[in-house]
């Protein structure tokens, strides 16, 4: 049976099916996935659509969004249901889509409702067709793709869960229901005793399937006549609302998906060391008879991956646990379950044993790197190629230590293991600190007295003093860091980069939204390109819309109504005084409780020109007074300025001030630039020659001071708040004890 024929019989649907969205301005919920600018709703709305499955439980709008497609889309569209249709079934669909395809040159695209409940063989005669394209799948299931559906069909898809619909969307679809002439109970006269309805939506707890299958059972069933007549009065009491909607028993299904929600949610307690979450899950998992080895396994891992070095004895503890209840058994084998978990949830945590895939990755790359000389076996060529020669024995020096260098060449100075600052770890962290302190400076100076052999002009000692002096690439990514510490995006929202370049503020955030809309201005062409040329990876959807405008001017090329979760920006204000329409534009465009974050250089707090020069230093100065003059817009204000600016559209704005300074070397066009565009007008004498003379080519420590400001509409109670530091941890601890 086609699941969406035609509404010649609309009257005798029920309700959940007559009440049907025919458009995305009819559909409600979902807001994650459909809202403005969301990845689907570009992907309906451009008919882009690739294969997709829709996953999530009943209620929620799977069908009804693939009918919204269906009457969107140009392509051909075909139905089937998993649990009807077979192999012979999806032949002729295949056919007829491959005849389409060559003769019309239409896409096709198939709906198949309840995928998962096709086997594997099922599963994989769809593959191919899927693959080159002769159809583009639809699939809606209630049960995880990524156990119940074929691994090589899901990777080829992409996969948007539909989550249980808030009341706010409930009440909005009961009333569309209850104001539709047409379709729904628009032509009577319906009235809710106070609470009535609110117990409906409550009880279908996000089911909209159930709310209008109840709806329908009050409404119909409580007038003077069946059907009602046009224009009769129908009153739905409490009682009649209870009558017409049944509460559901969830249950623990050992092989379904609940399974993996729940071990997930216990071990996430584990890690978050909550021990009375983690004993409430155990005990759903025991009371549903889960298998304690299994739970007893995933203890074991996260003693080493989240407990790890900050308490070592952790997988001792467990694994004796374990081992006492193989002896024990049910039912008092559960004090050891549950001795285990508390144990977990109490102790210190690291995840510091993940530097091992660090590593991994290392290897996987480096495989031709030799095992360093003094590090192989003596034992066989020690005397034909000098093997192990230069090995010093720790033995042999105080405290069983000595500095030498244990990696490959070109992994020397490599860090994998970060110790962590709590338990048995704190213990040993300033001595692993302070050992390889010692052997990352080892290896600078070898590789100083190494490079000091070879000829001035030399490329490889070029490329040195590049790696010396090029920290500013360094102090940028700390700047960014320290941007967004404490930034908290959820997978679906919409984000901003004003002067992003090429994308230094971009790419961080993308990693947040992967589902949202990424939007970057920038100001030349060849950034954009840069920007394009990476963002080719990714698929056509996901892609950056990348505007090319100074930030100033870019808001009039935004799309009408659309709004950010987070707005970020790099030097956008170089002159203060004439920026304020630029930030109420910013404000405008951020969600209501949206996030601005700013990094901006301040010029007048940086280095000038006369620190660095002995014989002009005073004429510099002179000059220097009339470029930071109060009536320079440019230089002429500081942080205090910029706070009071963002203060009138930000009713909180935290600030913190970074201080960088770096070695550089003041190479002669970025002399000439400045020397013709800032003091060559001036000075009372042009002193160019002896300007560039005395400056060229000098090494400098340049100082350059950034602003970091991160604003809000609203103060946050989330994870969107700063991160607690050690320091506030640590007051904490003074307090508690």
């Amino acid at each position: 049976m086609d699941l969406f024929e035609s509404a010649a019989n609309v009257a005798a649907e029920p309700l959940a099916s007559r009440m049907r969205p025919r458009n995305l301005s009819e559909y409600v919920g979902q807001e994650h996935i459909l809202g403005k600018g969301r990845l689907l709703r570009r992907a309906i709305q451009m008919d882009q659509l690739s294969s997709v499955i829709f996953y999530g439980p009943p209620g929620t709008g799977k069908t009804t969004l693939a009918k919204v497609i269906a009457n969107t889309t140009k392509s051909h569209f075909s139905t089937m249901n998993a649990v009807l249709a077979g192999l012979k079934d999806l032949d002729v669909e295949i056919s007829a889509a491959k005849e389409r395809r060559s003769l019309y040159g239409m896409r096709t695209i198939l709906f198949i409702d309840e995928v998962h409940r096709w086997n594997k063989r099922q599963q994989d005669a769809l593959l191919p067709w899927v693959e080159n394209g002769t159809v583009i799948l639809i699939g809606a299931t209630t049960e995880n793709p990524y156990f119940e559906v074929n691994a090589a069909l899901v990777s080829r898809s992409r996969v948007f869960q539909l989550k249980k619909l808030e009341d706010e969307d409930l009440f909005k679809i009961a009333r569309q229901a209850l104001e539709d002439k047409e379709r729904g109970y628009g032509r009577y006269d319906v009235e809710f005793e106070p609470g009535a309805l609110e117990h409906l939506v409550n009880v279908a707890a996000g089911d909209a399937r159930s709310l209008l299958n109840a709806l329908e059972l009050a409404v119909e069933t409580t007038g003077d006549s069946f059907p009602p007549k046009d224009g009769e009065k129908i009153y739905i009491t409490k009682e009649i609302a209870e009558e017409s909607i049944q509460k559901k028993a969830v249950l623990y299904d050992k092989e379904g998906d609940y399974h993996f929600d729940v071990i997930s949610a216990f071990i996430k307690s584990l890690r978050g060391s909550d021990p009375d979450a983690a004993l409430y899950w155990l005990a759903r998992m025991v009371s549903a008879g889960e298998d304690p080895r299994f739970i007893f396994r995933r203890m074991m891992i996260l003693a080493s991956e989240d407990v790890g070095m900050a308490d070592p004895f952790a997988l001792v503890f467990v694994t004796s646990c374990a081992e006492a209840f193989d002896r024990i058994g049910l039912p008092e084998g559960r004090f050891h379950l549950a001795h285990a978990a508390i144990y977990l949830a109490t102790c210190r945590k690291s995840n510091s044993t993940l530097a091992f895939f660090d590593a991994l990755s290392d290897v996987e790359k480096e495989k031709k790197d030799e095992v360093p000389n003094h590090l192989k076996d003596p034992s066989r060529d020690k005397d034909g190629f000098g093997h192990g020669e230069g090995y010093l024995y720790p033995h042999s020096f105080k405290d069983h230590w000595v500095s030498q260098q244990y990696l490959p060449t070109g992994l020397q100075g490599k860090i994998y293991y970060r110790p962590g600052n709590l338990g048995y770890e704190k213990q040993i962290k300033d001595e692993v600190l302070e050992k390889r302190q010692i052997q990352l400076e080892t290896v600078v100076e070898d590789e100083f007295e190494e490079i000091l052999t070879y000829s001035p002009g030399d490329r490889k000692r070029n490329m040195w003093i590049e790696r010396a002096m090029g920290t500013r690439s360094l102090n940028l990514k700390a700047q960014v860091e320290r941007l967004y510490d404490g930034l908290f995006l959820r997978r679906h929202e919409n984000v901003l980069v004003l002067n992003a370049s090429s994308g230094l503020l971009l790419w961080p955030l993308m990693k947040k939204n992967p589902e949202g809309l990424s939007v970057a201005v920038v100001e030349r062409k060849e950034q954009k390109d840069i920007i394009d040329h990476y963002a080719k990876e990714l698929d056509e959807l996901s892609r950056p819309l990348v505007i090319v405008s100074d930030a100033a001017s870019c808001f009039g090329k935004l799309e009408e109504g659309l709004r950010f979760s987070a707005i970020s920006a790099r030097n956008i204000f170089s002159r203060l005084s004439e920026s304020e329409d630029s930030l109420r534009n910013i404000a405008g465009l951020l969600e209501n409780d949206g996030c601005f974050y700013l990094l901006q250089s301040v010029p007048s707090l940086s280095s000038r020109l006369s620190d660095f020069s002995d014989e002009l230093s005073s004429e510099l100065k002179l000059a220097e007074e009339k470029i930071y003059c109060k009536s320079n817009p440019l230089t002429s204000w500081g942080e205090k300025d910029l706070e009071k600016l963002l203060g009138k559209y930000f009713p909180f704005v935290e600030t913190e001030k970074m201080e960088e300074k770096e070695k550089r070397i003041l190479k002669k066009e970025m002399l000439s630039s400045w020397y013709d565009n800032s003091y060559r007008k001036n000075l009372e004498n042009d002193i160019e020659d002896r300007f560039m003379s005395e400056l060229s080519d000098k090494e400098v420590e340049f100082s350059t001071t950034t602003i970091v400001a991160r604003c809000r509409k609203k103060k946050r109670t989330d994870k969107r708040t700063k991160s607690p530091t050690e320091k506030d941890w640590e007051k904490v601890h003074e307090i508690t004890g």
